[in-house]
């Protein structure tokens, strides 16, 4: 069986997401998404989410592509993630591109950097929002 495992924050979700969540199941045969909590969204990327830690899981565990949401609370997780879920490839969005080489550089996992849905973003949605009030 090969594992996939995917990190972010899934705030104000989108078809952007779902698209990269797709992308991601394909890769193999069972997906883990590290969700952010909202202490580390607040804390270590100074963000503010709309919908709480448990409504955004929540949403994400009614996702077909999605087998399990974990926590994500700090940055350094990803390589104890790897090892606990025996993970063989870590996605992220191409906007991360390189930033986590250092995975496959100490462990059997590959690190994929998957494009974006260029024209959604869930930052481009509150300015949008924020400029139509």
């Amino acid at each position: 069986m090969k594992r996939i495992i995917t990190y972010g924050t899934f705030d104000m979700l989108h078809y952007g997401h779902i698209n990269l969540l797709k992308r991601a199941r394909e890769m193999g045969d069972y997906l883990v998404v590290a969700l952010s909590t909202d202490e580390f969204n607040w804390n270590s990327k100074q963000k503010k989410t709309y919908f709480s830690f448990e409504k955004r899981k929540q949403l994400l565990e009614a996702i077909r592509y999605v087998d399990l949401v974990i926590p994500e609370e700090s940055w350094n997780q990803k390589m104890t993630d790897v090892s606990s879920y025996n993970i063989d490839t870590l996605v992220m969005g191409d906007d991360w591109t390189g930033k986590f080489d250092y995975i496959s550089d100490q462990t059997n996992t590959s690190v994929v950097y998957l494009e974006r849905t260029p024209e959604i973003s869930t930052t481009q949605i509150k300015k949008d929002l924020n400029k139509n009030n």
